[in-house]
């Protein structure tokens, strides 16, 4: 586990890491969206709070340009929601270090309740 240290001042706040490159930024939580229709309701008894998750980007997808697939452990779950993937999905064609979880899993009968995704950018 890494830890950081955090230095407050009347007009800053300051992440100062023990390693240069450990510091991750939350850009994004959102619900899986289409998780009923893909590997999700087969995977559930499986998945953990805290797996890593791989996106992907879809820039042929005929539904959305911007789309980005959400895999777990080479598995489709579904689609980070279209009205907020914009901004990681530009970030994913930059190159930029993109990483994801799941942050949480609860029984649900809407499916869009069912995982939160947290997208983080490493700095």
């Amino acid at each position: 586990m890494r830890f950081l240290r955090i230095s407050v001042s009347a007009c800053c706040l300051w992440a100062l890491p023990a390693v240069a490159d450990s510091i991750r930024m939350l850009v994004q939580s959102s619900p899986l969206a289409g998780f009923q229709y893909y590997a999700g309701n087969a995977r559930w008894d499986e998945m953990r709070e805290g797996d890593r998750l791989d996106l992907v980007r879809e820039p042929d997808n005929p539904h959305d340009a911007w789309a980005v697939r959400v895999e777990w452990r080479g598995e489709k779950l579904g689609y980070l929601p279209r009205a907020e993937n914009r901004a990681v999905a530009t970030e994913l064609d930059r190159g930029g270090r993109v990483e994801a979880r799941i942050a949480r899993l609860r029984q649900h009968r809407n499916p869009w309740q069912r995982v939160l995704v947290e997208v983080f950018v490493a700095l």
